[in-house]
């Protein structure tokens, strides 16, 4: 049979090589076996193939005769039969190869098929080896494939087999590097499949099934990221999603989904695909994961609720948002939000009573800002919620980026108008005996006194407030209290929410590790000083039941000289309390004792980690400035540098590579290694360029001039031949995982 290989190929040299060169490849490739999973007979046939390619090159007549037939088969340049192995390192992409261009041949003996194919496989001839294998197995199924005996016959297929596993589990890798992550999937699929009908190899299959299992958030990305018109292949990414959900037992589940992300990393994951998914899909991801139960999940629902709610015009979704919120309000601050919702069902007294709860102290003071010529709050709040469901809300979802929000166009609509009217004036009813919070934050205390009335009241009924919407350009919306000293080290929840709803100032403790789940916590936030209207063990105090009316009952009404005494009083203990609690907050006494909750920082352990003197470089918070790019990419050619050097260090590889960029080279490594080869490098580096993702700061792009220089080994003699000095321009792609910067896909530009 004929296969497209010739003799310089099969020994990995140049046509130009030398005798030297020759004799020096030759025994290379002898000595370099293949995995141990192949049988003898495959190993002598890929023996046979060598043998015979060094005994016809190293004759100056034959190969005289040789070389006149191989010119004359193909007008390829010769350099395109160079291996890999002589090829520069960073060249990862062999996609600019024409499949159409001629090739040279060789004729062999079925006998010699296996060896044949082995060799391609080494020489990363992927896609060929699939090409020519597959088809002899299903022609060849009943025949003894060449072999003298049955026996022998079985042991060549299973080999064969074993080249075509091997091959779709290098091609998938492949693919997963050039950003193909369902090609790639599909390629180890096919490996999987062909495996398990042979039951054969199931170590082959375990690597080909963590393969699989590391690419399913790569390919959920690519999947979802497709025009909502690919309906089929949208939704595929939606289940294989829900699969990684349920293996690890929900987003701030703790189970293993074999997909390698830790738990900051699949919050990252979760973050970004969000913006492939519209609100409903959202909605209805987020609703299932929130029953499970997840506090992250139900935070995310009430996001896709309002969003789809203020947008579709179905404050019926609003409604079930606030019933989300009414359940975290029991361990959260989410009084905004609840505010905002009460305002977008028309319930402004009940907007009221959240905003008083609230202890958000800059979009407090925003929305009081923006009432001053008002005798209520309403026209603040109005347009601080404007503002945060266009700034915060919407550029989450692929359907409603590009939406403007309108709250006087979501008044004036007459389905909402029609909702509104069906709902009760005060849905914040509270039972008899509950507990609440009374005391006025002071940024609403502040604004009652400097406006003269009672400004933390909304009293416009619903039908009146799209009229009092402004739309005037205002400042942005303010950030929320940045995180203090002792939040340096947040928790993981903390984090959670953080991430999640992509606002990097609203900090939300969903309480996923810190044991407080169904406990209602402190409202005090850690860090922050007791407000001065608790009482002194920060309890607060218990309110009398409130009337439907939202009314006191008449018998807690006090005689008018007991009302003013009591006030007098009332304001001397304020004043005092608020001049102990502006002094505490100037003048904190570290050794203060910490309130419930908050983080416990000793002297005998440091609250951050103190790195190891030989721990990789660790860039700082923001974006990747041309220092820290370059940092990175030399961490990178000096951990290249050990691994393909004589000690062969693989292990600091996953300290810089992600993958698929780290099982490529880990694999690279260990052949060079398992064929007693090395290299010595030198490296100089210019950064040319650094761009940082405006959508995910996360990711950067970085271009560099590269000089390498190497010098390789073999056998532990010098191959000169092999050696180069190389200028290249490479593409870096790298995302920050935790507290580094890792790269993902190296391209050689020139």
């Amino acid at each position: 049979m004929r296969i497209p290989l010739d003799y310089y190929r099969i020994l990995g040299v140049p046509i130009q090589a030398t005798d030297a060169q020759l004799s020096q490849a030759y025994h290379d490739r002898a000595l370099q076996l293949p995995r141990r999973e192949y049988s003898d007979a495959a190993i002598e046939a890929r023996k046979q193939l060598l043998d015979e390619a060094y005994s016809v090159l190293s004759d100056p007549e034959q190969r005289t005769v040789y070389d006149t037939d191989f010119l004359a088969k193909t007008q390829h340049n010769a350099l395109e039969s160079v291996v890999d192995t002589t090829l520069n390192d960073e060249q990862l992409d062999r996609s600019d190869r024409d499949p159409n261009a001629p090739t040279p041949w060789l004729d062999i003996e079925d006998s010699q098929f296996v060896g044949a194919l082995l060799l391609l496989q080494e020489l990363g001839e992927y896609e060929l080896v699939l090409k020519l294998g597959q088809p002899f197995l299903e022609t060849h199924q009943d025949s003894n494939l060449g072999q003298s005996d049955p026996e022998t016959a079985k042991l060549a297929r299973a080999d064969i087999i074993l080249t075509i596993a091997l091959a779709c589990l290098e091609l998938g890798r492949e693919q997963w590097q050039q950003g193909k992550s369902e090609n790639a999937a599909l390629s180890g699929q096919m490996g999987q499949d062909l495996l398990l009908r042979a039951g054969l190899f199931p170590n082959i299959r375990g690597e080909i099934q963590a393969d699989l299992y590391k690419l399913r958030p790569y390919r959920v990305l690519e999947l979802l990221a497709l025009s909502e018109s690919e309906s089929l292949q949208r939704r595929k990414g939606l289940q294989i999603l829900r699969d990684m959900l349920g293996d690890r037992g929900g987003i701030d589940g703790t189970g293993d989904d074999q997909s390698g992300l830790s738990i900051d990393d699949f919050l990252r994951f979760i973050q970004q695909l969000r913006h492939y998914l519209t609100v409903a899909e959202q909605q209805e991801l987020f609703e299932a994961e929130a029953r499970r139960p997840s506090a992250v999940a139900m935070y995310l629902a009430v996001y896709a609720a309002i969003a789809r709610g203020f947008a579709h015009r179905q404050p019926a979704l609003i409604n079930r948002a606030k019933d989300l919120l009414k359940r975290l309000s029991k361990r959260q601050d989410v009084y905004l939000e609840q505010a905002v919702c009460f305002l977008l069902l028309g319930q402004t007294e009940a907007a009221s009573r959240a905003l008083a709860s609230s202890q958000e102290y800059e979009p407090l003071a925003f929305i009081r800002e923006h009432s001053q010529d008002s005798p209520d709050l309403l026209p603040g709040l109005c347009l601080y919620g404007e503002r945060w469901l266009q700034s915060e809300v919407f550029p989450h979802f692929r359907d409603l980026a590009v939406l403007r929000a309108s709250l006087k166009d979501y008044f004036a609509d007459e389905n909402v108008q029609a909702y509104l009217e069906q709902l009760p004036a005060d849905a914040m009813e509270e039972s008899q005996g509950e507990w609440a919070i009374v005391e006025t934050p002071a940024a609403l205390t502040a604004a009652s006194s400097t406006n003269g009335h009672n400004s933390d009241r909304l009293t416009a009924p619903a039908t009146a407030i799209a009229e009092r919407v402004t739309t005037s350009n205002l400042a942005t919306l303010p950030e929320r209290r940045p995180q203090t000293s002792d939040q340096s080290t947040a928790t993981t929840a903390t984090k959670t929410a953080k991430r999640l709803t992509g606002n990097g100032s609203r900090t939300k403790a969903l309480a996923l590790s810190d044991g407080s789940a169904g406990e209602k916590s402190n409202r005090s936030r850690p860090g922050r000083d007791r407000h001065p209207l608790s009482n002194g063990n920060g309890a607060f105090v218990r309110t009398p039941p409130r009337s439907k009316t939202g009314r006191r009952s008449p018998s807690s009404k006090l005689p008018r000289f007991l009302l003013l005494a009591g006030g007098g009083i009332l304001a001397l203990v304020l004043l005092g309390l608020i001049a102990n609690w502006v002094r505490s907050a100037i003048f904190s006494d570290p050794g203060a004792v910490l309130e419930e909750g908050q983080l416990q920082i000793q002297l005998a352990q440091p609250p951050l980690e103190i790195p190891a003197p030989d721990a990789p470089i660790v860039i700082p918070d923001g974006p990747l400035s041309e220092d820290s790019a370059r940092q990175v990419i030399l961490t990178w050619l000096s951990v290249k540098s050990e691994a393909l050097g004589k000690d062969h260090n693989l292990e600091t590889l996953d300290s810089i590579l992600a993958e698929p960029l780290l099982s490529l080279w880990r694999n690279r490594a260990q052949k060079l290694k398992d064929s007693n080869a090395y290299r010595e490098f030198e490296h100089r580096v210019k950064v040319e360029s650094v761009k940082t993702s405006e959508e995910n700061p996360n990711t950067a792009v970085v271009e560099a001039a590269v000089k390498e220089t190497a010098q390789v080994y073999r056998q532990g003699n010098l191959n000169q031949a092999a050696s180069y000095d190389d200028n290249l321009r490479v593409r870096y792609t790298l995302n920050r995982g935790g507290d580094r910067w890792q790269i993902t896909k190296m391209d050689v530009i020139d």
